[in-house]
């Protein structure tokens, strides 16, 4: 699971020492860490092996290095060669723009000050700081998610070394434990010349990632560096990730590639057949023209003749495809946070249409579910409580009481409280209160209450993260189990034997219910967790897991976030998506299928690390429902046409060769064929790719079990694809036998116009959405076509090439049985499509048919109603539809804060079980003077 394997996973670990003020004798790691997939060394083989992945890749290399075998390819050398060069490089270029590397400079053995608000950029060792007793505070929510301030305390020997010449005098060395991931354990001795050694754990170390928070500054010597942090080893490798329709497309051009090779042998058999049956009657092709009697020189031939069966066109159309849906979500001002000058970014395009099938949601909580910010509402003095604070923009400068009374009631009672801030001060290091404000989200607050919107349109939303105690967090779990009436089980033991007894007992109760969906949460810490992913437990615990509606994981390492999402992903055939805001969450975003950052309060390390990046929780409805539905329905339309239209071409060529002797040779012009998929058949792809939409955007939110369409993959799927297929085998036929046979008129360059004409009116069909550029797509290309055409039959001998064209246009459009055939022919092949389809409407007519109906007849879906002539609804798919119908759409519900223009500070709370006590830290301070640098 990390990409950093912690040795103490393996074995004894190695410890190290680290000299103060002197050369290191050991070469330890230096602190770059990247965050990148590729390097500039890994670069090459890494990308080639991920492009070669792609099936298609792979075979076209393949055609190419069987075209450079001599006189073999009828088609030329370089034909596949080069554009097969020019999609690696547009990959290429894509893959560097979109890949990240982040670095800081420091060493092991550095002494390093970090001032107050800063994030520490190694694991480091507290010698001093501005706070009495070298203590100071830290939050740790990159860390472990958890947002209240903890102490750390430095030793008492070193907490008067304060100034760089202080600290070049010392002496000595550290020894302390090798690397590891183990977040709050730390074993070390310091031993500084001419003074008795002094133990040091866990309270004196601060980790890389933590910020530091009401300090002024902090001294400290860097003991682990990159990727021997903590932080990095507990996190995980960059993944090359493919979506799941690539995958699917790849095991469909193996069988392709299989069905080509069947065509090939089917082909050079019929060949040498042929051959043995009419070699003595062909002495009039002479010598140099007879066809070969070679079988493997034959195979080879019709390989590279029927490779285009495949689109290579495919591969670069889908890029610009993806590219473009990437550019759609950055530029939606929807998903736009004008507080923060924060658009959504797609920082991959390869997954898009795996947006569009997410079925199993991973959340951190904090600051992620949650804003992350706290409302500062009333204080208690000495058991006394005083009515509600707010706190100005400036949080410690001054303050301003809803009640006027207060401050009087303050002053008189307890005299030390005149200086409200100094006040204040001392409560925010003291006092525990205030729950998080919570934003509005799709989980906790859906868009359609009576559906639960979100919920039951992704099926299963349900894992979420948080740094709070099981029991306090039992109310959420409330929350997002309550619109369905459900209840919790709260798991939380300290040994294996418990747990695992525990989780068979509750699989146990659950019964014949246990796999399926039931209205209930799973509560669970990170200590059982850590014997509930255990081999011997792993499997009941997945299974009560699937069995909720929701999981709540309490106060887990980032490791363990990203091995239950590895843990659902590997044993569930199901797309999974992880959000977070913070670098405790990374792991767990490069695990999911689809890992989704969000630029919060918690620095950028889950945004850049993510696939996709939004600025708030809210805005993954619309990114998941909109942009991924569409994203899914584009791209597997693009797929499933541009086989189809190569399918239509190239199985005329196996007709073909059954009425020319399996000579090999081609039925229409060799640049009427290259230019098939480059020019006249190319913008049909892109404008269904790019511009078309099975319903509007407000359709697709206000009718979430619309996603369910693309969740379930119904439109691109095994059963779809080879329809697909059938179809246009059956078009090929129609298109090569009618005019040979019924119309007698079988030549190749009429066969090509009804290709083109078919092909693009089928373009036509395919389109739900008709925009200014789906006209031009596929009238514009039957017009290039025929532009072309007449262009090709005249330009010999000015320019010198396909002198065998010349006057074949005008032959063509003189030929009454021409535009006969024009007219029958596309009609005969694209009736039976018109014909299903209106036969599928009519009776058995969908959901999102129905949907696409009441976009026709208003605009207004809210006041849109299906009745019959009494008034009364048709059935009961009506009734829905006319209830879901006068939802409120959901962007009324989002609300960009709560209480706006009340000023909002941040609640401090001490640490459990810390290394100095709240009476400690009173004691520390004198109240009576201002601190200085600090908010």
């Amino acid at each position: 699971m990390s990409g950093a394997t912690s040795s103490a996973d393996q074995g004894e670990v190695a410890a190290r020492t680290i000299y103060l003020n002197q050369p290191q004798q050991t070469k330890f790691r230096d602190n770059r860490v990247s965050t990148a997939k590729y390097s500039v060394v890994t670069f090459l083989p890494r990308f080639l092996y991920e492009q070669i992945r792609k099936a298609a890749n792979a075979f076209f290399l393949f055609i190419a290095l069987l075209q450079q075998i001599p006189d073999v390819s009828p088609t030329g050398r370089y034909t596949t060669l080069v554009p097969l060069l020019f999609i690696l490089t547009v990959a290429g270029i894509k893959e560097i723009i979109e890949d990240y590397v982040s670095i800081i400079y420091v060493a092991v053995g550095d002494f390093v000050k970090v001032t107050n608000g800063q994030h520490l950029p190694a694991d480091m060792i507290i010698i001093s700081s501005s706070e009495p007793q070298a203590m100071c505070y830290i939050e740790t929510s990159n860390l472990d998610g958890e947002t209240n301030l903890k102490i750390r305390q430095g030793l008492s020997q070193t907490a008067g070394l304060q100034s760089g010449e202080e600290l070049m005098k010392v002496s000595g060395r550290i020894e302390c434990e090798g690397p590891n991931r183990h977040l709050y354990d730390f074993t070390g001795n310091l031993r500084i010349d001419g003074q008795s050694p002094v133990s040091i754990g866990p309270d004196q170390i601060l980790l890389r990632g933590a910020q530091l928070r009401n300090t002024q500054w902090v001294l400290g010597i860097v003991v682990y560096t990159g990727h021997d942090t903590k932080l990095m080893q507990n996190s995980t490798k960059a993944p090359l990730k493919r979506s799941n329709v690539e995958k699917v497309t790849n095991m469909q051009i193996l069988v392709f590639f299989c069905i080509l090779l069947v065509m090939a042998l089917v082909s050079s058999v019929g060949a040498l057949l042929w051959n043995r049956t009419h070699g003595k009657v062909i002495w009039y092709l002479g010598a140099n023209d007879a066809p070969s009697i070679n079988f493997g020189y034959n195979l080879l031939t019709f390989i590279i003749l029927y490779n285009n069966l495949i689109p290579i066109s495919l591969l670069v159309t889908l890029e610009v495809v993806k590219f473009t849906q990437a550019l759609f979500i950055n530029l939606d001002i929807d998903m736009y946070y004008k507080e923060t000058d924060t658009p959504a970014m797609a920082r991959t395009s390869n997954l898009n249409e795996e947006l569009g099938q997410v079925k199993y949601l991973f959340s951190d909580k904090t600051g992620t579910l949650t804003c992350n910010i706290m409302n500062f509402k009333k204080c208690s003095i000495a058991g006394v409580t005083y009515g509600y604070v707010q706190l100005p923009p400036s949080t410690s400068e001054s303050c301003e009481f809803d009640d006027p009374r207060l401050l009087q009631n303050m002053e008189r009672d307890h005299p030390s409280a005149a200086d409200i801030r100094e006040f204040l001060t001392l409560l925010a290091v003291c006092h525990t209160v205030v729950p998080e404000r919570q934003e509005n989200t799709i989980i906790y607050q859906a868009s359609s209450p009576d559906e639960g919107a979100l919920v039951k349109g992704a099926k299963k939303l349900g894992y979420v993260f948080t740094g709070r105690t099981p029991h306090s967090v039992i109310i959420d779990a409330v929350r997002i189990v309550g619109l369905y009436g459900g209840g919790a089980f709260t798991i939380s033991w300290e040994i294996f034997c418990a747990t695992r007894a525990t989780l068979t007992q509750h699989c146990a109760n659950l019964g014949d219910t246990l796999g399926k969906e039931n209205d209930i949460a799973l509560i669970i810490d990170g200590q059982t967790l850590k014997y509930a992913l255990s081999f011997e437990v792993r499997q009941y615990f997945l299974d009560l897991a699937l069995s909720c509606k929701a999981v709540i994981c309490c106060r887990v390492s980032p490791l363990q976030k990203s091995e239950i999402v590895d843990m659902v992903k590997k044993h569930v055939n199901a797309i999974t998506l992880a959000i977070g805001d913070g670098a405790n969450d990374v792991g767990m975003i490069q695990t999911a299928h689809v890992g989704v950052g969000i630029s919060g309060n918690e620095g950028m390390q889950a945004t850049n690390s993510s696939d996709y990046a939004i600025a708030q929780f809210s805005y993954l409805e619309k990114l998941l429902l909109v942009h991924g539905a569409w994203s899914y329905n584009r791209v597997t339309k693009c797929i499933l046409y541009c086989f189809y239209k190569n399918v239509v071409l190239y199985i005329i060529e196996l007709w073909f060769a059954f009425v020319n002797g399996f000579s090999g040779q081609i039925l229409f012009e060799r640049w009427c064929i290259g230019l098939y998929n480059v020019i006249f058949t190319a913008l049909p792809p892109f404008t269904l790719g790019i511009f078309e939409r099975s319903c509007t955007q407000d359709s697709m939110l206000r009718f979430p079990q619309l996603y369910k369409i693309t969740q379930n993959a119904d439109g691109f799927n095994s059963r779809v694809f080879w329809g697909h297929c059938i179809n246009a085998l059956i078009h090929s036929i129609i298109l090569f036998w009618f005019p040979l046979k019924v119309l007698e008129h079988g030549k190749g360059f009429i066969i090509s116009n009804y290709v083109v004409v078919t092909v693009c009116l089928k373009a036509g069909l395919e389109t739900t959405a008709w925009t200014k550029f789906s006209h031009l797509a596929v009238w514009g290309s039957m017009l290039l076509w025929l532009v072309f055409f007449g262009a090709y039959s005249a330009i010999w001998p000015i320019i010198p090439i396909a002198p065998d064209m010349l006057g074949q246009a005008g032959m063509v459009l003189r030929c009454g049985y021409f535009w006969l055939g024009l007219l029958l022919v596309p009609t005969s092949c694209l009736v039976k499509d018109v014909a299903w389809r209106a036969v599928k409407h009519t009776y058995h007519k969908t959901l999102l048919e129905q949907v696409q109906e009441l976009e026709t007849k208003s605009k207004e879906l809210g006041k849109t109603m299906l009745r019959d002539s009494n008034g009364k609804s048709v059935n009961e798919r009506d009734h829905l539809l006319k209830r879901l119908g006068r939802k409120t759409p959901p962007s009324l519900f989002r609300a960009h804060s709560v209480q706006q223009g009340v000023s909002h500070g941040y609640a401090f709370s001490q640490e459990e079980h810390g290394v100095v006590s709240q009476s400690q830290i009173v004691r520390s301070y004198d109240t009576t003077k201002q601190r200085a640098g600090v908010e």
